[in-house]
């Protein structure tokens, strides 16, 4: 099943939801070339599937996309990194 992530830039989120569940990556922007990913959530009944995974890379593909430097601002992004070192460039 295809994971369907939108961005609702308004309220600054990437959200996915899935039979009736809603995921979510978080941002803030810190500056005019920074993005904080400051929170993941995904419900219980979601885990386990790499909704975490998907919705950073959907962020991630945005940040690259605007030119932004990113903020692993929680623990589930920072981890992210670290298994992904090639978007390591991005870290600002």
């Amino acid at each position: 099943m295809e994971t369907i992530i939108t961005h609702d830039e308004e309220n600054k989120k990437f959200v996915t939801t899935i039979v009736g569940y809603e995921a979510v990556l978080e941002y803030k922007i810190a500056d005019e070339k920074t993005i904080n990913f400051y929170r993941t959530y995904v419900p219980g009944e979601l885990r386990g599937r790499g909704i975490a995974g998907k919705l950073t890379n959907k962020g991630i593909e945005y940040a690259m996309e605007k030119g932004l430097k990113v903020i692993p601002g929680c623990s589930y992004v920072a981890s992210f990194f670290k298994k992904n070192q090639q978007f390591n460039s991005l870290l600002g």
